[in-house]
């Protein structure tokens, strides 16, 4: 595959967590220069990982349900699509927003990053270690209840980390999450490729650790989703 040849303002940075490294040796740093660097990555390890590679780069985050065919033809299937960037995303925001997309800037990088998370992870390893959509979540008192759980951990441990996390913010975002969705990490399961399970739950296993808070469920439930792989 080709690399970066020519002059760009910006880099979006799009891969899973688990081929970012690989993807990077396309977007070699001396050729990238000074254009801005957009990653869209799930978990929060990546972005200081890029920041040591890159000169310019702000948090950046995408809520969606998409699936790419064989062909590598993308289909969004999820009602929503919002984009959040950290500060200095003005001008990418305006571009966006005439695209049709919904575009926020954020006053800090970290919001971008740990309110991401917060929503994603309970969803994304309850589904997949149940192997069912949200609906099946939602109709077994037991699985919902480790999401929920799932929830209040990964808030408090943003919290620990300075990132005020609005928990019943997220409760509502949750709640207006068809039934039908089926989380990226619950496909690639099913589909026999790496999940990104470390890129999800580490953050927050790490932060249970070091600031003494129980992640209890979210380390049951990554114990489940790593049963499966």
């Amino acid at each position: 595959m080709p690399g970066l040849e020519r002059r760009i303002d910006v880099l979006w940075v799009t891969p899973k967590a688990t081929g970012l490294e690989q993807a990077l040796t396309l977007a070699p740093p001396e050729n990238v220069g000074d254009a801005l660097v957009v990653p869209l990555l799930n978990g929060v390890d990546h972005f200081e990982f890029l920041r040591r590679r890159y000169r310019r780069v702000i948090a950046g985050a995408i809520r969606v349900e998409s699936e790419r065919s064989p062909a590598w033809v993308v289909r969004q299937t999820s009602p929503f699509l919002r984009v959040d960037l950290g500060p200095g995303g003005d001008e990418i925001a305006a571009d966006m927003r005439a695209a049709g997309m919904e575009c926020t800037v954020r006053a800090d990088d970290d919001s971008v990053l740990w309110e991401k998370l917060a929503v994603l992870a309970p969803i994304a390893l309850t589904t997949t270690a149940l192997d069912a959509p949200m609906g099946g979540v939602r109709a077994e008192p037991a699985w919902l209840d480790l999401l929920e759980r799932a929830r209040s951990e990964v808030v408090a441990v943003a919290r620990a980390e300075g990132v005020d996390v609005d928990e019943s913010s997220v409760r509502t975002m949750h709640g207006s999450v068809p039934d039908s969705m089926r989380s990226s990490m619950q496909k690639d399961v099913a589909t026999g490729r790496e999940p990104e399970l470390h890129a999800i739950s580490d953050p927050i296993l790490r932060g249970g650790n070091q600031h003494g808070i129980d992640v209890s469920a979210t380390r049951k439930l990554a114990e489940l989703v790593a049963a499966r792989r």
